[in-house]
Formats: C-alpha cells, sequence, structure tokens
C-alpha cells in the first residue's frame, strides 16, 4: 500500500512539474511572436508622438522634403501629387489631374497642431492636413482623421 501511494506521489509530481513546463514554454513562444513583428506605417507614426522627453515629428524626424502620391479622384484615374515641405515652414504643391490635362499648382505656409504630429497646409487654394511619419505623410480628411476603406493607402505620401 505504501509503495502505491508512494508510486501516485510520484506520478503527481511529474505531472505538475510537466505543466509547469508547459505554460513556460507557451510564454516564451508568446513573447517570441511578438518580436518578430514589422513595424506599419502607423507605427512609425505613433513613435513619432509625443513622450516624455518630448519627441514630436516635428522636432524628432527629417520631415523637410518632397513628397509623392497618386491620391483618388472623382471622375479621374487619379491625382498625381508632389509636395515639398521647408524648413522655414512653407511650402509648394503641384497636383496633375490624370487624363484630363489639367494642373493646379500653389505655395504657401504651414502649420503643426499641439502634438507635433500633424501639418495644415494654408495656400490659395491648397488646404490640406497630413500626419507627420518617418518619411511619409498620411493625408487626413478636414477634421484631421485618418481616411478610411479600401484606398486608404493611396492616401500615403512617400518621401522621394
Amino acid at each position: 500500500m505504501k509503495s502505491k501511494m508512494l508510486m501516485l506521489g510520484m506520478v503527481s509530481v511529474l505531472f505538475l512539474a510537466s505543466c509547469s513546463k508547459k505554460e513556460t514554454t507557451e510564454t516564451t513562444a508568446t513573447t517570441d511572436s511578438t518580436t518578430a513583428v514589422q513595424p506599419t506605417a502607423t507605427d512609425s507614426i505613433t513613435k513619432a508622438t509625443p513622450t516624455a522627453a518630448g519627441d514630436t515629428s516635428e522636432n524628432a524626424l527629417d520631415w523637410a522634403g518632397t513628397y509623392e502620391a497618386t491620391v483618388p479622384c472623382a471622375d479621374c484615374p487619379g491625382i498625381k501629387t508632389s509636395l515639398t515641405l521647408n524648413d522655414d515652414k512653407t511650402f509648394s504643391i503641384t497636383e496633375e489631374y490624370l487624363e484630363r490635362n489639367s494642373k493646379n499648382q500653389d505655395k504657401g505656409s504651414f502649420t503643426w497642431d499641439a502634438t507635433g504630429s500633424m501639418i495644415t497646409l494654408k495656400g490659395k487654394s491648397a488646404n490640406y492636413k497630413y500626419k507627420v511619419g518617418e518619411n511619409m505623410l498620411i493625408q487626413l480628411d478636414m477634421e484631421g482623421k485618418e481616411i478610411d476603406g479600401p484606398n486608404k493607402d493611396l492616401y500615403v505620401f512617400k518621401k522621394k
């Protein structure tokens, strides 16, 4: 009887020990898989939002330069857009309406929002908002919200 009790106790200890190792293994696997996640466009902008140290897109990124995208158009194949942001907070923009033989050019100034992550263009006709990320701009709607839907990637401007 004592040997059966001893045997039962040993099996229980082994069983509990194997359960503990399994939990550790699963936790490690979960940790490893989360570190392999690739950064997204939103990640680069999130990293540039204000932190305790005060880093923002405005003061931590090399945002000056020329950005390009072909944004959707209601009555043409797209609007090929080139936007140049200058260090002195001025801009120039060229919008070419594809297959319509129409081109708009504008220039003016832009302002940063209070968080240092979004700019608003103020030109003669251009009045756009953009979220500023690492080597990219994301065009926003007039309320400053990201444009959503199946074509949202078409509103991402890449730095040349």
